[in-house]
This record gives structure tokens, C-alpha cells and sequence, in this order.
């Protein structure tokens, strides 16, 4: 699949949040555009509101003898109760939102292990047979051949299915790295020894990058991740040409019936005994 350029990656001069592809990625877009941008403004617009007023008001020229006032307790009643207000009122769409980060993927979601090497990736697939892609970086030259952009496109991807739960099991085998890509609002560390287990539902086709995001090494920059999400039918075919199976296939070979040519038989028949009849022949002249 090839990707959309701007989905699933970085722009030139973008200053938000990479547009996102999945159901907790627009919670928490909506939460940090909506619910937490509007409160940091009001807050830095009244704060600054009341420097500037307390610099005209209170200035030295305009207050020759200065108030002695020390206390006023309605206003510390305010200053008090309102950030714990604003404090509530953020904290329970925030933790709504980390709970469902970590919601238990159901019993019948594809799994994908993740192991981070240095300095690469590997996706095993232990539902579908354990066979396991290892993905390095593209060069330039090769990343532009394929239409993909430089130092986030790889050989191999992730491939996952569109519009299923997927349980993302994180792992490493030599230091920490951390599986990270923006438009999926999906960041898990791989610790050694370790597994770390997170879902993730991706709601439309696409390819969608990424990168390591723990310092690991001299080329801790070159570990791109790049995952292609496919319609379900799209994505057996591709378990299947990888070698590995996708549920069902064992009840279908089971369920064919088996069907052997009549002539098949006869044909290894009349060859044995061909040569059967050569071997024979042959062995007079070899005594000789």
C-alpha cells in the first residue's frame, strides 16, 4: 500500500498533533484542543490582565502613600477554590482518557509482539503461526524510489487489520526503546526481559510512521516504524504469503475432501516397474 501523503506523518510547519486514526487519539486530541488549550489561554490572559493593572493602578506616581492592606479574604477564597475547580474539572476527562489506554484488548484480538533490537524492529505474530518480519530503515534513495519519506520509510512494516482490536505486546532484547507513532496515539516502552502489553484499533486503511523514542544508542535516529493497516481479507492474504495461517484455515483443509487422480497410481506403478526392468538389465553387464 502506498502512503497518503500528510496522513500518518509528519508536515512541513505543523504545530499540532498529528491528525489521528484512531478512537483515543481523537479523545485526546479533543481533550488537549478543547478542554485544556482554552483554560491555559484564559488562565495567561488573566494573569497577564491583572499584571497590567496592578503595573497602571499601583504605580508609584499614582500612590504616594502606599496601602498597608494584607489580607482580603474573599479574594484568597477565590484564588484558592478556583484552580481546584478547574483542577477537577481536568483531572476527570484525564484519567478517562489513561484508563481507556490500558483497557484489556478482548480475548480474539490479533497479536503482535514487537521486539526492539539495536537498531531495528522485529513484528512477530504469535496467532498466526510465529513468523516474525524484521524491519530496517530505507536508505534515500531507495525511500524515494518507493515514494515514502526518508528516514521513516522501512523494508518491512507492521501489517495489522483495519477496524480490530490489536494487542501490542512490547519487548526488547537488548536496551530500552520505546514503540512510539504519533497518529495512532500509540507510545509503549520495550524494556529487556520485559513484556508490555497495550490495544490499539486503528479506524481506517493506511500506513502510519513512527519512531523509536528512547535514546538507544548511536543510531537510536535511524529505528523508523512504519505499520500498514489493511482491510481483514487483505491482511490473511498477506499472513498467508509470509508463510503463516490465519484462523479457519485449519477447519478448511480439514473439511476438503481429499481427492487423488485415478492415473496416479498406475503412472508410479508402470515407473517402478520401468525402473524395475533398467536395473535388471543393467545388472548382467555390470557382472560381465
Amino acid at each position: 500500500m502506498a502512503p497518503t501523503a500528510g496522513k500518518g506523518m509528519p508536515v512541513d510547519k505543523g504545530i499540532d498533533f498529528q491528525d489521528q486514526y484512531s478512537e483515543l487519539g481523537e479523545y485526546a486530541h479533543w481533550l488537549d484542543t478543547s478542554v485544556l488549550l482554552p483554560i491555559i489561554v484564559a488562565i495567561s490572559m488573566l494573569v497577564l490582565a491583572l499584571l497590567v493593572w496592578i503595573i497602571v493602578r499601583y504605580r508609584a506616581a499614582a500612590n504616594p502613600v502606599a496601602s498597608k492592606v494584607t489580607h482580603n479574604t474573599a479574594i484568597e477564597v477565590i484564588w484558592t477554590l478556583v484552580p481546584v475547580l478547574i483542577l477537577v474539572g481536568v483531572a476527570v476527562p484525564s484519567i478517562d482518557l489513561l484508563a481507556k489506554q490500558y483497557k484489556p484488548a478482548p480475548a480474539d484480538a490479533v497479536t503482535v509482539k514487537v521486539t526492539g533490537y539495536q537498531w531495528y524492529w522485529g513484528y512477530s505474530y504469535p496467532d498466526n503461526g510465529d513468523f516474525e518480519v524484521v524491519s530496517n530503515m530505507l536508505d534515500e534513495a531507495e525511500a524515494a524510489k518507493r515514494g515514502e519519506p526518508h528516514q521513516l520509510a522501512v523494508d518491512n512494516r507492521m501489517v495489522v487489520p483495519a477496524g480490530e482490536p490489536i494487542r501490542i505486546i512490547t519487548t526488547a532484547s537488548d536496551v530500552i526503546h520505546s514503540f512510539a507513532v504519533p497518529s495512532l496515539w500509540f507510545k509503549m516502552d520495550a524494556v529487556p526481559g520485559r513484556s508490555n502489553e497495550k490495544m490499539l484499533t486503528i479506524k481506517e486503511p493506511g500506513v502510519y510512521y513512527g519512531q523509536c523514542s528512547e535514546l538507544c544508542g548511536a543510531r537510536h535516529g535511524f529505528m523508523p516504524i512504519a505499520v500498514e493497516a489493511l482491510p481483514r481479507a487483505k491482511f490473511d492474504a498477506w499472513v498467508r504469503s509470509q508463510g503463516g495461517a490465519v484462523k479457519g484455515d485449519e477447519l478448511a483443509a480439514a473439511a476438503a475432501p481429499a481427492t487423488v487422480p485415478a492415473a496416479a497410481p498406475a503412472a508410479a506403478t508402470t515407473t517402478s516397474a520401468a525402473q524395475g526392468a533398467a536395473a535388471a538389465a543393467a545388472a548382467p553387464a555390470a557382472a560381465q
